[in-house]
């Protein structure tokens, strides 16, 4: 005798791309539960930490879609205008302009943890979400009417039953071990060092991407004249980098950066992240799916890894929403092909342009150091070339759900 579910939707993981999916189905009536390992606060949630996001434009549309932007901009988001690209000691360069994209930014630069409120903020709005946590995942038995998921909540084990899984539990994803599913994955040899610092001149709002021997550097607009930096380096020079004084690793900075924005000061906490590039072999299963870093990482050079699993969740809320008003099962395995089969072309241009950009800029080999160059001053020269580049950037390329392109849901 078939079961009737807990739950229409059991989602995995409470961060930040769990967390935006559950806002994204508040209103759609579906029983919504998350399972989360760490209490649901933007001060213990570890994806909520001093990192900064680089949010694409088409990510703001996705927040305002779902009900959280209004909050993150209260708290602070700063919009990114302009985008400086260059080529450390070489000639080549481009910028990027919100103007000619014809809106009024390009991104906003927004610390996790304001999102993390936004967030949580939104969620408590919404009774159709349930949060059990502080929980763990111990097993998934999927079956032909439900999936059963034994968590370990409050000091039991517990089965809930839901028409489907969603596994947004990060790049080391208990659902996906526990399920078996295979992954490719490619180590850079590379670990981003973030921090802040602040400098003494207008930023303007403008980003700068700059390439460098030992990895790409990027600093982005912040409040109160700060610039956050997120400096790639080569995994076995961070130890070195971290154990450098305040005074000796702005002065490594200045020297890797130059002299742009005038002298750097006041350096922020430094925090040190390896990089890597995750593909999965299957991101759907008969009552499953994969979103966010579960289902891909890639590298942070131009700010795509966020933006790429906020666009997971937009149209997986987009197909689910659907599925629901055809009567369709929701964990029916054709059902969840159109959301792989509908990812799958941004998650390849995506993970296949940041990976070339590290690629080409990381070889100093000097004919194809002069040909990348050329290729810089050559976007900032042809306009459909940078119309292009802008709109990958900016999350507006490809077949975009309704709520990136700012529709609601249905």
């Amino acid at each position: 005798m078939a079961h009737t579910p807990d739950y229409d939707i059991l989602v995995v993981g409470g961060g930040m791309v769990g967390a935006a999916l559950a806002c994204a189905l508040g209103g759609t009536g579906l029983r919504i539960a998350v399972v989360e390992a760490v209490p649901l606060t933007a001060s213990t949630q570890p994806s909520y930490d001093e990192r900064t996001i680089a949010l694409a434009f088409g990510s703001r549309r996705i927040f305002e879609g779902i009900g959280v932007w209004g909050e993150v901009a209260r708290l602070g988001a700063m919009p990114i205008e302009k985008i400086h690209i260059s080529d450390r000691g070489r000639f080549g360069f481009t910028h990027l302009s919100c103007a000619e994209l014809g809106q009024e930014a390009l991104g906003y630069v927004v610390e996790a943890r304001v999102l993390g409120l936004a967030l949580l903020t939104r969620l408590q709005q919404l009774p159709n979400v349930t949060w059990l946590c502080p929980a763990t995942l111990e097993n998934v038995d999927f079956q032909p009417e439900n999936a059963v998921a034994r968590i370990r909540h409050d000091g039991t084990t517990r089965d809930l039953r839901a028409r489907l899984v969603v596994a947004a539990d990060g790049a080391d994803s208990a659902v996906r071990n526990v399920v078996g599913i295979d992954f490719e994955r490619t180590e850079y040899g590379q670990s981003a060092v973030v921090t802040t610092v602040t400098i003494n001149q207008p930023h303007n709002n403008t980003a700068y991407e700059r390439f460098t021997d030992t990895g790409p550097l990027a600093l982005l607009p912040m409040s109160d004249n700060r610039m956050a930096v997120v400096w790639s380096t080569r995994t076995d020079n961070v130890e070195a980098l971290l154990g450098l004084t305040d005074e000796e690793y702005l002065a490594r900075l200045q020297e890797r950066f130059g002299d742009r924005l005038g002298p750097l000061t006041r350096l922020g906490k430094r925090r040190a992240y390896p990089l890597m590039l995750t593909r999965v072999k299957e991101h759907v299963r008969p009552r499953l799916v994969l979103i966010g870093n579960a289902a891909h990482t890639v590298h942070p050079v131009a700010g795509q890894g966020f933006n790429l699993g906020l666009r997971d969740v937009a149209a997986l809320a987009e197909v689910l929403v659907a599925a629901k008003q055809e009567g369709r099962d929701l964990g029916d395995l054709e059902m969840l092909r159109r959301y792989a089969d509908w990812r799958a072309r941004d998650n390849r241009v995506i993970s296949t342009f940041t990976n070339s950009l590290v690629r080409v800029f990381s070889n100093d080999f000097p004919p194809l150091a002069f040909a990348r160059n050329l290729g810089l001053l050559a976007v900032d020269l042809v306009p459909p070339l940078k119309r292009r580049l802008l709109r990958v950037t900016s999350g507006l390329a490809g077949k975009l759900p309704r709520l990136a392109r700012g529709l609601p849901l249905s």
